[in-house]
């Protein structure tokens, strides 16, 4: 077995709550309720609120709450729905290091197998830091073939060990898993988050589905290659894997303290530019930016910014993938929130024609600044000759410009208040920190 496996593999199995200090699992509970909001207000829209209702028709083991729908279902099927739901307003947190979305493969398989063999919270917590871990640290040390969507890929693996930890198995049961999961990875096709294909949606659901299957696989006797991260990593979804990055520092620096989170209703890829138009638009306040008046908009950006240049986007996802319309539709409603991304919205003829004004271009040296940075230049070119610039270097909301704590609270309350009511939405966030004071998370799930 090759070293790295080992290290990872005795790591995960011999980690206990009371070895993250308080930074740790404070970390893990704003992305425990951020998750949380982005699933339920996901929940709301029309395809995922179909989806439950097409898969109640199967029945099964009703153990695992449907967040934000009022459902309870078997581990597999509430799995497959949360993870699919918490992407779809793209509200979910991330890490820039890894270069996805860890806590929405995560998170949704915790909750699910969480529930069903009652875990404590502190078990929760765990398996959530842990699966966290070792999602990421694959994301760190390979690099996902450009043609591909990072959801579904290391979040699969992610998921396998979080039902692995909640599930208590020893060592050699934990490399037996993480191989079988690896195998189980998804052909994914980034077209699909520029074409629109809401498709895309559901491989973080998919990747939670898979971990544990996985896990059952293990426990019906199936085996998998002898390192199957660095096999699938390192020569099939990515060329190049590097095992010391799955290592390094591990257990004194955790990947979920280096997160970030979002307040954009939008492809994270947008949020510099739109941070540069917020700053623009704070220095116009006493004269709103009119669209009429504008002439043409320039954003330049890094390489993976500068492909979300689509001005004509065909539905809500494309558009969220899309830096015109992002920022046409803030221009124009005065912020980038969910109702900005709506349907309905995509259609507006005012957002369609600003966004037509809006050019996207990649400069070079910003590429160069990746991932620790990610810039972009936003120019507003008024007709009559006026221009304003603006540069951010840093997106906020990264550990670097971190939103504060009460920001990541309002942003919860604002997206599930209206499905919860203000003073359930408020008691969540307050169970969810205390939620190592609960035996049982089924009392911390009631609800939700």
């Amino acid at each position: 077995m090759p070293e790295y496996l080992d290290r990872i593999c005795d790591f995960v199995v011999k980690t206990d709550f009371k070895d993250f200090n308080a930074t740790v699992v404070e970390q893990a509970k704003k992305v425990l309720y951020d998750t949380i909001g982005a699933i339920a207000a996901g929940a709301q829209q029309n395809e995922p609120t179909e989806m439950a209702n097409r898969l109640m028709a199967y029945g099964g083991h009703s153990t695992s709450t449907v967040v934000g729908q009022k459902k309870k279902m078997d581990p597999l099927n509430a799995v497959l729905i949360n993870g699919t739901a918490g992407t779809w307003l793209e509200l979910d947190e991330g890490n820039q290091f890894a270069r996805g979305h860890a806590g929405v493969h995560v998170v949704p398989a915790a909750l699910a197998i969480g529930e069903e063999r009652g875990a404590s919270g502190k078990e929760l917590l765990t398996a959530i830091i842990l699966g966290y871990e070792i999602a990421c640290r694959i994301g760190i040390a390979s690099k996902i073939r450009m043609t591909m969507h990072p959801h579904g890929t290391w979040g699969t693996i992610g998921a396998a060990v979080t039902v692995g930890k909640l599930m208590g198995i020893d060592v050699g049961q934990m490399k037996a898993l993480i191989n079988i999961s690896s195998s189980m990875t998804l052909a994914t096709s980034r077209k699909t988050m520029l074409e629109g294909g809401t498709v895309r949606n559901l491989y973080a659901g998919v990747s939670g589905y898979m971990g544990i299957l996985a896990y059952h696989l293990l426990m019906s006797g199936f085996t998998g290659e002898a390192d199957g991260i660095r096999s699938v990593y390192g020569g099939v979804v990515s060329d190049s894997f590097d095992p010391a990055m799955m290592v390094e520092g591990i257990g004194s620096r955790y990947e979920i303290t280096r997160n970030y989170f979002k307040k954009y209703a939008c492809c994270r890829y947008n949020h510099s530019s739109l941070d540069a138009l917020y700053k623009i638009m704070g220095k116009q306040k006493e004269r709103k930016i009119r669209p009429e008046l504008v002439e043409h908009i320039t954003i330049e950006t890094y390489s993976l910014a500068a492909q979300l240049g689509d001005q004509n986007p065909g539905n809500m996802l494309a558009a969220k993938f899309s830096i015109p319309f992002a920022i046409a539709t803030t221009i124009i409603h005065g912020n980038s929130g969910v109702e900005c991304f709506l349907p309905d919205q995509v259609s507006q003829p005012k957002i369609r024609e600003l966004a037509a004004r809006v050019k996207v271009v990649e400069k070079p040296e910003f590429t160069q600044l990746m991932p620790s940075q990610r810039p972009s230049t936003v120019t507003i070119r008024f007709r009559n000759g006026e221009a304003f610039t603006e540069t951010v270097f840093i997106t906020r909301g990264d550990i670097e410009d971190p939103y504060s704590t009460e920001e990541i609270e309002e942003k919860f309350l604002d997206i599930t208040s209206p499905i919860y009511g203000m003073e359930k939405a408020k008691a969540i966030v307050e169970k969810t920190k205390r939620i190592e004071a609960f035996n049982n998370i089924q009392d911390y799930t009631d609800g939700l």
